[in-house]
């Protein structure tokens, strides 16, 4: 079962990253954009860590404090879900 959260949160994580990416790459082209709510929808389903490491390599919102204040607690919560599962053994 732990196998299978780790594969989960590594491929959600793997998300956040690129949507970060596509996000930025249409803000900078002017095209439809991803909503804010999904991008933080993402973090939150696992993909925190993606998307913090994404608004860093994008520059991509990282001036909105939204996703300043909601990205990092989120990594928090996943990163003590880690935690547990590794002191579970």
């Amino acid at each position: 079962m732990k196998k299978y959260i780790m594969l989960y949160l590594m491929g959600i994580n793997i998300i956040g990253f690129i949507i970060m990416g596509i996000d930025k790459r249409k803000a900078i082209k002017r095209q439809w954009r991803i909503q804010e709510r999904t991008l933080i929808f993402i973090a939150y389903l696992g993909g925190a860590f993606g998307s913090l490491i994404g608004m860093q390599v994008f520059r991509h919102k990282i001036n909105k404090k939204k996703f300043l204040i909601l990205i990092p607690i989120a990594c928090f919560f996943y990163l003590y879900l880690i935690i547990m599962l590794v002191m579970k053994n």
